[in-house]
């Protein structure tokens, strides 16, 4: 039983990377391959995270799979506009992903990632996105 569980898991990495090895941004990749955790749409989960790939779209600012992660636990999280008190216990549910994929990679930040700040590259896209998905898998206790 234990092995189903992890092939699970194991099975939303892959797709992730399959996606954006497929063309997809880091983004996109985590966001559409665990689309199904929050019963969202592929296509309009595409074209929302298309802006945010890239250190969100000019290899500036957060990292792309990190940002994928957080909408799909937004999504879970949050109350929509039915209860839109709800964002305090969804910014708790995202600090310690954050958190946890900082002190992983050494930032979230894309550029300071991919070594285009000086430093060394600290991961590679691949390894963004399987950390993301794992980190985003945690919160939302996918075994």
């Amino acid at each position: 039983m234990a092995e189903v569980r992890e092939k699970k898991r194991q099975d939303y990495v892959e797709r992730a990377l399959e996606l954006h090895h497929s063309g997809y941004n880091c983004a996109q990749a985590v966001s559409v391959a665990c689309s199904d955790l929050a019963g969202l749409d592929e296509d309009q989960l595409f074209r929302m995270m298309e802006g945010f790939g890239a250190g969100m779209g000019g290899f500036s600012e957060t990292c792309g799979a990190l940002s994928g992660a957080i909408a799909i636990l937004s999504s879970t999280a949050s109350g929509g506009t039915a209860n839109p008190r709800t964002k305090a216990g969804t910014y708790a549910r995202v600090r310690p992903i954050v958190s946890s994929f900082r002190e992983k990679n050494g930032s979230t930040r894309c550029p300071e990632l991919k070594g285009m700040t000086g430093g060394p590259v600290l991961r590679s896209c691949d390894g963004c996105i399987e950390d993301a998905c794992s980190l985003l898998l945690d919160a939302l206790g996918v075994e």
